[in-house]
Parts: C-alpha cells; structure tokens; sequence
C-alpha cells in the first residue's frame, strides 16, 4: 500500500505538479497520523478492558476474604460474650446469699477465662495487593481508601485484644499460688479426662475466692475489658466490613 502511495507521489513530482503533490504529501500525512491515533485508541481500549478485568477478579477476591473476615469476627464476638457473661456469673455468685458450690465455681471459671481471643482475618490478596502496588488498580476512590486503612484498624484491634489477654492472664496467675487449686477446676469441669491426666483423689475447694477483694477486682476489670473490646472495636469493625463488601458490590459486574 506504502509502495502504491509513493509511486503515486512519484509521478506527480515528475509531472512537475508540485501543489497536487504537496496536497497529496500532506494528505499522506494526516493519513499516517490517523492510522496512529487509531492504533493508540485501540491499544488504549485493550489495556483498559484487561485494567478492568484484573480489577472485577480482584473485586471478587476482595469480597470473599471479607465475607470469611465478617464469619470468624462474628464467632469471636460470641466467644467474647460467653466469657463476659462467665464473669458476670462469678461476680453474681460472690453476691448470693447462702452457701455456694464449689463445682458450679469451677465451671464458671473455667466457661469465663479458657478461651483467649483474637481476630486472624483473611488477608492474603489484599497483602499482596498492596505489596504489589495493584492496589492503585481499584477504581473506586472510597473502596481504595478503606481498603488502604484496613491494616491501621486491625492493629488498633489487636492492641485491645492484648490488654484484654492481659487482664485474663491477671486473674488466672491467681492460681499459680498454692493458696487454690487449678486442679480442682480441671477435675470437676472434665478437663483432666479430655487431656489425659488422672484425677486427684481430693478436690480442694476454691470457695475461699470469693472472699478475695482482689479476685473480684480483677474479675471486674476482666468484665469492663469485654465489654470494650466488643463495643468499641468489634462491632464497629462488623459495620467496617459490611460497608466494604457493599462498596465492593456496588463495583462489581455481575
């Protein structure tokens, strides 16, 4: 084709027409520029189209992580409860008139301070996303923004989760003096079978507990750092990830 144009122009400088030929030069000119500035918007097209493309399999990515994020955050929140309201029975069992059962302490005990607490949401894309830089590739200003601030959330989290531990550790090194026994409250809840240890042959009662201002501080302080940890950090961080996924949904092309 270049070939046939450049005879063309050929002749027409030979003929000594030189207006058709700088006409026609020019017009070969506009031509080519043409032909460029198509081949860049396609070109321009393409890379968009498989820009999006990355993004909408990012987005599904994205969604799936949080929607696992939102399960676990949602048991955790049960556990932090269960242990809540284990300690809020100790306290209104120290208040109960009358003689108490050592097994019933036992049990509570155990229900309100086993169970350590800590949020592990799933992360792997969006780490890897930001490592990568293929966070810039999120179209949306807001989503990229939350998704941004996302890691500065979970360690305000996980600072409260190790104050919360903290104060658990407290009132169970309690124990750790001869003056009560862990093994009867492994005993009486069934813990020594499930763990494979023999049971003692005399259970001494732990009932003195509740005469110790200090227990009952600590299982106090215990119950406040629940009670923060799911009001002020759990259940915001719930509203957080509802509102991403939607955000998500909202960029999603189903």
């Amino acid at each position: 084709m270049m070939r046939f144009f450049r005879k063309i122009r050929k002749k027409l400088f030979v003929d000594n027409k030189f207006s058709k030929y700088l006409l026609y030069a020019i017009g070969e000119i506009v031509l080519v520029v043409i032909g460029i500035l198509i081949a860049l918007a396609i070109n321009n097209y393409n890379q968009e189209r498989s820009l999006r493309n990355k993004e909408q399999a990012y987005l599904k990515g994205l969604k799936e992580e949080f929607q696992t994020s939102k399960i676990k955050l949602a048991e955790l929140i049960e556990v932090n409860r269960n242990n809540y309201r284990g300690a809020k029975r100790l306290i209104e069992l120290k208040a109960k008139e009358g003689e108490k059962d050592n097994v019933e302490l036992s049990e509570i005990i155990y229900q309100s301070f086993s169970s350590n607490i800590s949020f592990n949401p799933n992360n792997s894309l969006l780490t890897e996303m930001i490592s990568s830089g293929s966070l810039k590739d999120i179209e949306d200003n807001e989503l990229r923004g939350r998704l941004t601030n996302w890691f500065s959330r979970l360690e305000v989290i996980s600072r409260q989760e190790r104050e919360l531990e903290h104060q658990r550790e407290s009132v169970i090194d309690i124990f750790r003096s001869d003056a009560y026994s862990l093994r009867t409250i492994l005993d009486q809840t069934g813990v020594s079978e499930e763990v494979g240890l023999p049971r003692s042959d005399e259970n001494l009662s732990n009932l003195e507990l509740m005469d110790s201002i200090k227990f009952e501080n600590e299982v106090l302080l215990f119950i406040l750092y629940c009670h923060s940890t799911e009001k002020a950090h759990y259940l915001p961080l719930m509203q957080e990830i509802d509102y991403v996924i939607s955000l998500i949904d909202q960029e999603l092309k189903i």
